[in-house]
């Protein structure tokens, strides 16, 4: 299902374009982040109707073994401010498009506390984009420092009557809303076009072979499978009884973990997910089916695949999501390890 691939001789034309847009954006949010300092003062001025702030202390019942929060609890506690922020444009209930790839730039402990903010960048007919920024704030220090940014694509649901909400335009107000306002359009087309490069690249019949001393040395990609199944409930769900997006990356992060900590034998830490695009909604009483491979290891990091589906007794399953995550393993320094090979069997 996640094949081995040779990326570097797959790149089409399309491909080449959609990474360079991504490119990009990147370097813009880069620059973005040196202007945040200077541009607070600025949009504490200029309000935004949309936006929508929330303050969470890290318990430990939100973290791991090391007293780190949990990324799946982090990115439920995003996908819910995203949601509020695109409701109170919408004027209506908004479910969980797509979220676009997220870099982890540090890990968060007990006893400090994550500051989200959320906040719609741009409204196209019945969808919108929303720019989530999480920074974390040591209480005892005084320190503030940047944890990750995100975009995040919400939908109307339909009205009882059956038709569709058509969404009020956003007036950009700072010079930074500005930016993200024309760059929005540029992100929508390459999230389009997102699922057809992938499908492009898998479908293509190239597959990289392994070398002989990985195939004798390596650790078996059969080995990190994982396969998990969850059952919907209540607290799971949102006000409209579908399983909250958040839960659901929660969840698969939670096998991907589980498949790269078989892998290396160790406790690896998420630095990176790529899009997550939901294809379909769940609801409560669905039996969710999780699973994970690591696809391929490389010096300092792993790849994990992970593939979400929904089923009830009367039905086939349903296709929710998938995702690639990029994992390290870190020594008592903070550096990364090196990793093992990956012997990609079976083919």
């Amino acid at each position: 299902m996640f094949a081995h691939l040779e990326f570097g001789i797959l790149f089409s034309g399309t491909l080449v374009n959609a990474l360079f847009v991504l490119r990009m954006t990147s370097q813009l949010s880069d620059d973005l982040k040196e202007e945040e300092e200077e541009e607070e003062e600025d949009e504490e001025n200029c309000v935004n109707p949309t936006e929508v702030k929330m303050s969470q202390i890290v318990m430990p019942c939100h973290c791991n073994h090391r007293q780190e929060l949990s990324v799946g609890q982090l990115l439920k506690w995003m996908d819910s401010t995203a949601c509020l922020s695109a409701e109170r444009l919408a004027g209506s209930l908004c479910v969980t498009a797509s979220m676009d790839d997220i870099h982890f730039e540090h890990t968060i402990s007990v006893g400090q506390v994550v500051n989200i903010r959320a906040k719609v960048n741009r409204a196209f007919n019945t969808s919108m984009e929303v720019g989530i920024h999480v920074s974390c704030e040591d209480l005892y220090s005084d320190r503030h420092w940047r944890v990750c940014h995100a975009y995040a694509t919400f939908v109307t649901q339909r009205t009882n009557t059956g038709q569709k909400v058509t969404l009020k335009p956003v007036v950009p107000q700072s010079q930074n809303e500005h930016v993200e306002y024309s760059v929005a359009a540029e992100r929508r087309r390459v999230r389009m076009v997102h699922s057809d490069i992938i499908k492009e690249l898998l479908s293509s019949g190239s597959v990289e072979q392994a070398d002989s001393s990985a195939v004798c040395s390596g650790v078996a990609a059969e080995k990190t499978r994982v396969e998990s199944v969850e059952l919907v409930l209540p607290p799971h769900a949102n006000h409209q009884v579908n399983t909250f997006g958040g839960q659901i990356m929660a969840w698969m992060v939670n096998v991907a973990t589980i498949a790269a900590s078989r892998f290396c034998q160790a406790h690896p830490t998420l630095r990176t997910i790529d899009m997550f695009t939901f294809r379909g909604p769940s609801q409560v009483g669905d039996r969710l089916l999780l699973r994970a491979i690591v696809n391929n290891a490389f010096k300092n990091s792993l790849e994990v695949g992970v593939c979400a589906e929904a089923y009830r007794e009367e039905g086939p399953n349903r296709h929710i999501n998938s995702a690639f995550m990029t994992f390290e393993v870190l020594d008592n320094s903070g550096k990364p390890c090196t990793l093992p090979r990956i012997r990609p069997e079976p083919l």
